[in-house]
């Protein structure tokens, strides 16, 4: 087992490009079980959660092949074909539960495990599984597994309307299995999301009609089959905005390559407010420069095209010296602030309320050892160790290498001392 030790104190500066979106690579993966043929995969980073994936599709029938340009090639002929994604694997990331709605499409029946992942909050399947109902399929859970099998799927409507907004994986799972589906099925609430985005555009790569994806309506027109396509994964907007709010931390100036500034707006906007220099430089690029006057600043994390929960954490702690106090809502995750008690550890003050958190400025925080409790959480200790006075020592370090990769090496070249220790030393 891994620590990272961070020595505060350090600007960042520099040049950084920014990787494949995991949350778009993901779903578009397991849409590879729909697929006939041959695909190649553009731009996917190479994480712990796209490699988990991998071996659910390799579990599956399906040959997966990474080449050193960051290419996935992912064909059929790995082996004999399963309808089966066990608990094993599954558990490890609740993104696996992606293949339910390719399965069910292509082959009539999936037998998927319940899904793990990050404790951050509870997240059901209900809308998931009552959307391939309305589609036709006969759903159960039995011995921790979701059972689902049809005859023949059909086209229908479909309101993904939830407490809490829409549902990303079940906007991606149902836009997949829809394209089996005879006639044409309509998804109302649908999530909007650039990652269920660049899903729907695979999609029609591999011959799928759909439209209206980016709103909250989204129509799918019964087209099987799926044929391979060459198609290359969407920039990371949370990587690019953790970037962001790592640099205005230390001080720095840098320059973040690679990103899509349409995707970025809100938080954009949100970093203008809190005192945060940032400009574009080009179509695929933005300026940070740290080192003026950081500002208390509210948000709330919002489904898109609002500011994402996924950098919630991020932004929280940044404010943390900032002048004055900031309120932080999250609508989406209620429960996402367990960065906040590690946070505090480094002299912090933060108190929570409910879904939200009250954030009093420090002149600065001190470093000390933290626990990464989540995959987000994990970033906002980074940004907080590389803003802090002394060194700060992170657990737990397979959080992190879920989301980002290589992520010490891409801050070293940014000059932060930034180093992997062994846990027992």
């Amino acid at each position: 087992m891994e620590r990272l030790a961070i020595q505060g104190g350090n600007p960042l500066r520099g040049i950084v490009r920014i990787g494949g979106a995991k949350n778009a690579a993901l779903p578009i993966m397991a849409a590879c079980l729909a697929v006939e043929g041959r695909t190649t995969l553009r731009n996917v980073p190479d994480l712990t959660d796209v490699r988990t994936l991998s071996d659910v599709l390799t579990r599956l029938g399906l040959k997966v092949t990474r080449d050193v340009d960051n290419h996935l090639t992912i064909e059929e002929g790995g082996g004999p074909r399963s309808q089966v994604a066990d608990y094993e694997l599954v558990r490890q990331m609740r993104a696996s539960v992606c293949v339910l709605g390719p399965l069910l499409g292509r082959y009539g029946e999936a037998r998927v495990a319940l899904p793990g992942g990050c404790q951050i909050g509870h997240r059901p399947l209900d809308l998931h599984l009552k959307g391939l109902e309305a589609l036709g399929a006969s759903i159960r859970i039995e011995h921790g597994d979701i059972i689902a099998s049809a005859t023949k799927l059909r086209g229908t409507t479909i309101d993904l309307a939830g407490p809490r907004g829409s549902t990303v994986t079940g906007t991606c799972n149902l836009m997949t299995a829809a394209v089996f589906a005879e006639g044409e099925t309509v998804i109302e609430h649908a999530a909007r999301e650039p990652e269920v985005c660049d899903l729907a555009e695979f999609l029609r790569d591999c011959g799928a009609i759909i439209n209206g994806h980016g709103t909250e309506t989204i129509r799918i027109a019964g087209s099987a089959p799926l044929y391979g396509t060459d198609y290359a994964i969407i920039p990371d907007r949370i990587e690019a905005a953790t970037f962001m709010t790592a640099v205005a931390a230390t001080g720095g100036a840098a320059r973040i390559e690679g990103l899509r500034l349409d995707h970025l707006e809100s938080v954009l906007e949100w970093a203008a407010a809190a005192g945060i220099n940032v400009k574009p430089a080009g179509p695929d690029a933005i300026h940070v420069a740290g080192g003026g006057a950081l500002k208390a600043c509210d948000f709330a994390a919002r489904p898109y095209p609002g500011i994402p929960t996924d950098v919630q954490a991020q932004l929280s702690a940044i404010l943390c010296t900032a002048p004055g106090t900031s309120v932080v809502v999250d609508t989406v995750f209620p429960d996402r602030f367990l960065h906040v008690p590690e946070l505090q550890r480094m002299g912090a003050k933060i108190e929570r309320d409910g879904n939200r958190i009250r954030i009093t400025g420090v002149s600065r925080l001190s470093g000390t050892a933290v626990r990464a409790t989540d995959l987000r959480a994990s970033a906002a200790l980074v940004i907080a160790g590389l803003a802090a006075e002394g060194t700060t020592v992170i657990d737990d370090l397979p959080h992190l290498d879920r989301g980002y990769e290589h992520l010490d090496r891409k801050l070293r070249s940014l000059g932060a001392k930034v180093a992997r220790v062994s846990a027992e030393l």
